[in-house]
C-alpha cells in the first residue's frame, strides 16, 4: 500500500499506559462535573477549582512510571518508516505520542503540557502548576494563563488542516475512540468519502464501528504494533 495515512488516537491507547479515560463508567466524567472543570464558564466561575483539576492531570504526567507503551511506539516507527506522509491526530492531551518519538502530532484537543494567556494569546509550555496568579511568561499579564485545552463548547485545534488531510489520504486509521465525540467521531466519513481504506483498531466497537471498512479488536499494545508490521510489510496481514 502506498500514499498518505491520517491515524486518529483516543483514550484508549494512553488508557493501557496508565491514563484514565474521561468515558469509561469509572473515568473521569463519573467523579467530575464537566460543567465545574471544562467549560469557559467553569473557570470564570472559579478559576482557583479548574486550575486545580489540570494541575493534578499534569502531575499525573509527571510520574515517572507513566510510560509510552507499544501501541505509541509502533506509531512512531510507522511514521519514520512509511514512505508517504502521515498525519497523527489525537484527542489526548498528554504527550505520549512525543515521547514515544512521534513528530507530526496534532492535539485536537490540546495539550496539557502547556498554558494559553488570555491577554496576548501566546502558548507556552508550562512546567509546574498553574493558579490564579501565575504570569504570562510572554505580557507579565496576571492571572490571564488558561490550560491550554479545548473545553465543551469550544472548536477544536486544526480541523482544517486535518480536513484537508483526510479528505486525500489512502488510509484513515482510528485507534482506541469510543466514536463517541464530535468532530472526531465523523472523520471516517470524510475519509470514506474520498475513498480512502478505513480501519478500526479498538478494545471494543466504537459507537461508529460500522461505518469503517475493517475492524480489529483487542488490546492496542498488541493489535496496532500487528497492523503497523503489516503495513511495513514486517509480517503478512492477518
Amino acid at each position: 500500500m502506498q500514499g498518505s495515512i491520517v491515524v486518529l488516537t483516543g483514550a484508549g491507547i494512553s488508557k493501557e499506559s496508565g491514563l484514565a479515560t474521561f468515558r469509561d463508567p469509572d473515568g473521569i466524567w463519573a467523579s467530575v462535573r464537566i460543567e465545574d472543570v471544562a467549560t469557559p464558564q467553569a473557570f470564570v466561575r472559579d478559576e482557583a477549582r479548574v486550575h486545580a483539576f489540570y494541575n493534578a492531570r499534569r502531575q499525573a504526567l509527571r510520574d515517572p512510571a507513566l510510560q509510552p507503551n507499544d501501541a505509541h511506539m509502533a506509531l512512531a516507527i510507522l511514521e519514520a518508516n512509511w514512505t508517504g506522509e502521515m498525519l497523527l491526530v489525537t484527542q489526548n492531551v498528554d504527550d505520549l505520542h512525543e515521547r514515544a518519538g512521534s513528530q507530526n502530532v496534532r492535539h485536537m484537543h490540546g495539550e496539557l503540557g502547556k498554558a494559553r494567556c488570555m491577554a496576548c494569546a501566546i502558548v507556552a509550555e508550562v512546567d509546574g502548576d498553574l493558579g490564579v496568579n501565575s504570569v504570562c511568561p510572554a505580557c507579565a499579564a496576571k492571572g490571564g494563563l488558561r490550560p491550554h485545552i479545548v473545553w465543551f463548547g469550544e472548536v477544536p485545534f486544526h480541523m482544517e488542516e486535518i480536513e484537508e488531510k483526510l479528505a486525500n489520504c489512502a488510509l484513515f486509521v482510528s485507534i482506541g475512540t469510543s466514536g463517541n465525540v464530535y468532530p472526531a467521531a465523523g472523520f471516517v466519513e470524510i475519509a470514506a468519502a474520498h475513498g480512502a481504506r478505513t480501519v478500526e483498531l479498538n478494545l471494543e466497537p466504537s459507537a461508529t464501528s460500522s461505518a469503517f471498512a475493517e475492524r480489529r479488536l483487542g488490546p492496542a499494545t498488541q493489535i496496532v504494533p500487528q497492523f503497523v508490521a503489516e503495513l511495513l510489510g514486517v509480517v503478512p496481514p492477518a
